[in-house]
């Protein structure tokens, strides 16, 4: 699902673990070993959506990092939640000094998601979507509850199997969770995250080359046998695959953010960005007061991104009809977060 390891606070297609996981111990009380004493993190849970090739939803419980009592598994009534005034809440989160940028960018995401979300019809929780992209959105929210002794980035843990995801739990578990969590997306240029999975999928990966490249050959190239390999997908082929696909029943790689996380249905408390990764992770555990030698990790020096310049040449070398086409697909992803349209005029392309 990710090209590189997924933990709990990353983004695909290159992003890397952070800090360290806690060890798996009941009401989500983490312990230094069998019968130690809890460690500065009790009742960490922290949650997370895999969101393919754009960056991924984390939530965490709001006030869990400091003096606070154990998380219950299941939710309790009313009056069990007065503790929860110690956490950030999101209308008092602020941005660093200075940042005039991110607090622009954050107040037009904001206003256009309101603006989008609030039209009648909009889906305001889960359970107002149809079956299928509930269960769509709910496989892909990733209960981080201290399965993992390490996020070491030498580690492949994204397909783990004891990994448990929001799914997994009952409706009212669920609904707590939604609730009481503070919950954050990491967003990425729409055919950035296109390119980055054609690359690292049809590059890299076999599995995705058998399953969806032999297919992508034998629909799009004239002349293709009846047994690709699938190795050698072209840009042009994987988009002209885009276009007759329905959003809602692509891969999470592929599928646009808004179909895949649902922002509607998901009511995000900050929605960082693939493009400053590192500097909203780390504002992000400023908000819930992780400890100071919990950081988001640096990149990898091996890892190679899809860069602008690189999606630049990929689009000019495309179609123009075909990106006519593409677009309409993702077009909510770039006005809901804030991203322009690409420049693919025969000017622009000539420079």
């Amino acid at each position: 699902m990710f090209p590189r390891p997924l933990t709990p606070l990353a983004a695909p297609n290159g992003a890397e673990p952070l800090g360290r996981a806690l060890r798996r111990a009941p009401l989500g009380r983490a312990r230094a070993g069998l019968g130690g004493p809890p460690l500065l993190l009790p009742s960490m849970l922290m949650f997370a959506v895999i969101v393919a090739s754009s960056g991924l939803l984390l939530m965490i419980e709001r006030g869990i990092l400091a003096e606070m009592k154990p998380l219950p598994l299941h939710p309790p009534g009313r009056e069990g939640t007065a503790w929860r005034g110690k956490a950030p809440k999101p209308g008092g989160l602020s941005l660093r000094a200075g940042d005039a940028d991110l607090q622009v960018r954050q107040d037009v995401r904001n206003r256009t998601l309101r603006a989008v979300c609030g039209q009648p019809g909009m889906p305001r929780d889960p359970w107002d979507l149809p079956v299928g992209q509930r269960r769509t959105l709910l496989r892909h929210i990733l209960v981080l509850a201290g399965v993992l002794d390490s996020v070491d980035v030498r580690l492949k843990m994204d397909h783990r199997s004891d990994l448990v995801f929001l799914a997994d739990l009952r409706p009212e578990e669920i609904r707590y969770r939604l609730q009481h969590y503070f919950k954050f997306l990491f967003v990425r240029e729409p055919l950035e995250r296109l390119l980055s999975a054609y690359r690292n999928k049809f590059g890299e990966i076999r599995e995705y080359q058998q399953r969806y490249g032999a297919e992508i050959v034998r629909r799009y190239r004239a002349g293709a046998g009846p047994s690709p390999a699938g190795d050698d997908v072209t840009f042009p082929e994987f988009l002209r695959y885009l276009v007759d696909e329905d959003p809602e029943r692509m891969n999470e790689h592929w599928m646009p953010v808004y179909h895949l996380c649902q922002p509607c249905a998901v009511h995000y408390d900050f929605v960082g960005s693939y493009e400053r990764l590192e500097a909203d992770a780390n504002q992000v555990l400023e908000w819930v007061r992780a400890p100071p030698h919990v950081r988001f990790p640096a990149r990898q020096a091996w890892y190679r991104p899809a860069s602008p310049e690189s999606l630049h040449y990929h689009l000019c070398s495309a179609p123009r009809a075909l990106l006519q086409d593409v677009l309409p697909k993702y077009i909510l992803d770039f006005s809901l977060f804030a991203y322009p349209l690409p420049n693919v005029t025969k000017e622009a392309c000539q420079q």
